[in-house]
Parts: C-alpha cells; sequence; structure tokens
C-alpha cells in the first residue's frame, strides 16, 4: 500500500521550509517591534466555540468546519480560524485583569474543508494579530498598519488596504430591511447562496463573487451610520493617512465572520488567479462577551501564509533559501574520522554551521558534497595533518588554502565568519 498526502495539504520540505522561517521570522520581529506577545491555543475546540464565535451563518461554520465526536462525546472541531481561540484564552485566563492593553500575535495551521486551489488549502496557516481593551480608533489603524508593514517588509509589491466600516448589531439590524428591499425583486435570479444568505444575514449577500455584477446601486451600510461609528471611522482614515498607508474605502467589504463591528478591512494583491484577497480583519467588539468572559473590546487580523509566499513568487521577489553551512570537515582515515567527530561537537557547540560525510565517500566525492551544500569553508583532515597538529582550511569562494593548528580552527572560523 502507497500513502499519499490528504488532498488540500502539503508538505513543507526543505528548499521550500526556510521560505516558511524567513517570513515567519519577519512577522515575529514585526509583532516585538509593535509590543504583541506570542500565544498558542489548542488546534482543536470545543464545536460551539466556533459556532458562537465566528457565526452560525458564515460559510466557515455551514460548511467548511472539520468536527467530530470524541472518545467522551464532546463535539470537537479543529479551529478554522484564529481569533476565537484566542477569545477563549483571553477570556478563560482573565487575561482582561492586566492593566494594559492586551496585545498578542499567533502563527500556525488553521483547517477548513474547501475545494483546494491556488492559495487556498484544507490546512492552511496564518499569521494574526489580536488587541484587547481599547475602543481607540488608532488601534484599528496600528493593526491596519502592521498587516501592511508586514506585506511590505517581507517584499510584496503593491498591495491594496481595501476599508470599511460594518458598524454595529444595531445599525446593521436597521439595515437590514433596507437591503432586502433591494434584494427581493432580484431573489430568484440570485445564487442558492445567495438566496440563504437573504433569510440569515442579508449584509453578506454583497460579499458573493457569482452575483457582484447584479448589486450596482445597492444601498451602502457605510451610508447608514451612526453618528458615533461615522466619527469612528473617520478617526482610522485619519491615522492611515498620518501614516502615509495608501487605503481605499470599499462600501461592499463585509468580511466573511459575523463577529466585526466599526472597522473591517482587507489587503489585496495580484499574483494568485482569480483570488487577490491575501489577508483581513477588523475590530470585534461584543465577542469576547459573546464567548463567555467579561466583556472587553477588541481588534485583529489573520493573514494567509500561503498566499503571501504564492504572491512572493509570482512577483519574484527575492526570498532567501537554504542557508549556507560554515564549514565542512573532510576527514581522512580512522584517526582523523575520530577527531573529525569531536571537532564537529565543538564547532558547533560555538555556533558554527558544521558538516561532515556520513557515507564513507571518497574525498572527490565529499567535495563535491561540500560544493552542494555551499560550504564557504572545507577543512581537510588526514595522517599528514594529525602529525603536524594543524588542519587543512580551503575557502571556497577564492580556493585560497592554508594550514591552520587545530587548536586555532574555532577561533580562526569564529573571525574569518564575523
Amino acid at each position: 500500500m502507497s500513502f499519499q498526502k490528504p488532498k488540500g495539504t502539503q508538505d513543507l520540505l526543505p528548499g521550500i521550509v526556510e521560505k516558511w522561517q524567513y517570513i515567519e521570522a519577519k512577522a515575529r520581529d514585526l509583532c516585538r517591534r509593535y509590543h504583541y506577545k506570542e500565544i498558542r491555543t489548542p488546534i482543536f475546540e470545543h464545536t460551539e466555540l466556533f459556532q458562537r464565535g465566528v457565526g452560525e451563518t458564515t460559510d466557515i461554520v455551514e460548511k467548511e468546519m472539520y468536527t467530530f465526536l470524541d472518545k467522551g462525546g464532546r463535539h470537537i472541531a479543529l479551529r478554522p480560524e484564529g481569533t476565537a481561540g484566542v477569545v477563549r484564552a483571553y477570556a478563560e485566563n482573565k487575561l482582561y485583569a492586566e492593566p494594559d492593553v492586551t496585545k498578542l500575535y499567533y502563527i500556525g495551521p488553521m483547517f477548513r474543508y474547501e475545494q483546494p486551489q491556488a492559495g487556498r488549502y484544507r490546512q492552511l496557516h496564518q499569521f494574526g494579530v489580536e488587541a484587547f481593551g481599547s475602543t481607540d480608533p488608532a488601534l484599528d489603524a496600528e493593526v491596519i498598519a502592521l498587516g501592511y508593514s508586514f506585506y511590505k517588509e517581507v517584499g510584496i509589491r503593491d498591495v491594496t488596504v481595501e476599508i470599511n466600516s460594518v458598524g454595529t448589531p444595531e445599525i446593521r439590524a436597521r439595515f437590514r430591511q433596507t437591503l432586502l428591499n433591494f434584494l427581493e425583486p432580484m431573489r430568484s435570479e440570485l445564487c442558492k447562496d445567495c438566496q440563504n444568505r437573504m433569510e440569515k444575514n442579508p449584509l453578506r449577500v454583497l460579499d458573493c463573487k457569482v452575483d457582484q455584477h447584479r448589486f450596482a446601486g445597492a444601498p451602502e451600510l457605510i451610508d447608514h451610520l451612526d453618528e458615533e461609528c461615522a466619527a469612528h471611522f473617520e478617526a482610522v482614515k485619519q491615522s492611515l493617512s498620518a501614516m502615509n498607508i495608501p487605503y481605499r474605502i470599499n462600501p461592499r467589504l463585509v468580511r466573511g465572520l459575523d463577529y466585526y463591528t466599526h472597522t473591517a478591512f482587507e489587503y489585496k494583491a495580484e499574483g494568485i488567479g482569480a483570488i487577490d484577497t491575501i489577508g483581513g480583519g477588523g475590530r470585534y467588539n461584543g465577542l469576547v462577551g459573546e464567548i463567555g468572559g467579561q466583556d472587553q473590546p477588541g481588534v485583529g487580523l489573520g493573514l494567509g501564509l500561503e498566499r503571501t509566499l504564492l504572491v512572493l513568487e509570482s512577483q519574484q521577489a527575492d526570498v532567501p533559501g537554504a542557508q549556507p553551512i560554515d564549514v565542512y570537515l573532510v576527514p581522512m582515515g580512522d584517526r582523523a574520522e575520530r577527531e573529525a567527530v569531536k571537532l564537529l561537537f565543538e564547532l558547533r557547540s560555538a555556533g558554527i554551521a558544521a558538516e561532515k560525510d556520513y557515507l564513507q565517500r571518497k574525498m572527490k566525492a565529499q567535495l563535491k558534497a561540500a560544493d552542494r551544500s555551499q560550504a564557504r569553508y572545507v577543512a581537510i583532515l588526514g595522517e599528514d595533518e594529525l602529525e603536524q597538529g594543524v588542519i587543512a582550511l580551503k575557502e571556497m569562494a577564492t580556493g585560497e588554502q592554508q594550514s591552520v593548528p587545530l587548536g586555532e580552527l574555532l577561533s580562526f572560523l569564529k573571525s574569518s565568519l564575523g
């Protein structure tokens, strides 16, 4: 029997995984500068958490969640997104008792049962941030700026920020009938998903990709905001302008999750076929209380790492791959082999990337292996070198070779490698 990876998943092999490490390192450094601290939550949670947190009328909950009964008969779901689990951890661990705004970030896998295509997987990976405890519009803008800076710093060009205000649940409830009055005459012409959404959550009809051409002249929620929501949105725009972050208002942007209030935003970039959204987020006042904690306002984002890498590839951006090693040891003879084991350990313990041959190959084959590993130096140790207490060190870029006392190899390499 032969086994293959499940549909919609991928193996991240050496040569590729280094690119993931590169963008993850960029994300971690950015969060350090913005003072966000890492949180790691379970990959699976109780299904009800996502039903209540994400929303029962969303595609994620209705169609895409991986759910199962565990051996105790509990309803469990693999996490389809990161926010609900972070909110649950925030409430359960009473992080709201901290005196300052709580700023968290996560990097990890999510799971959605959907048709795989470019940039869309059943196991996907997200980098996300969540900030709790403040209604300040400047915090919305900070989160948007963090995501924009991430894309810029990893090397993606021409990222567009789209923003909108989705108001409050009360405003959306009043807007519901206005929108239904517009949609009702075309109900029979809309796709089945839209017809279903008209009954459960009409606002999400405007997010449909199939019937988008039918919605010209549709009423826009942004025109029905109350004074408080309009002022909040205006302050977000002013903060973005102050940071020189380019944005455009998209009145149809509602996102695919039910928990958003006030600000909603997405990042767009071309390079993944028909998909151009590479990340997004928004404010979610009320979600902490909905999940069961002492209610606190929140705002966050989630950025798809697969989509980030696909855009980088399509733009032919320079993303670092596998790192070369510092030195490749080539021992010749039994005594040299024993000495090489000791030397390898000493070099590695001192922070130097070192390797040797484990296939008992001839010197020529070992030198080829050193070249494939892009070693900066090759260190050859034979009987003659052992007798003299030296090791032959060759710099691969220049071909220059010299003898270095064995006891000075570590200090020489540290100095040469910087």
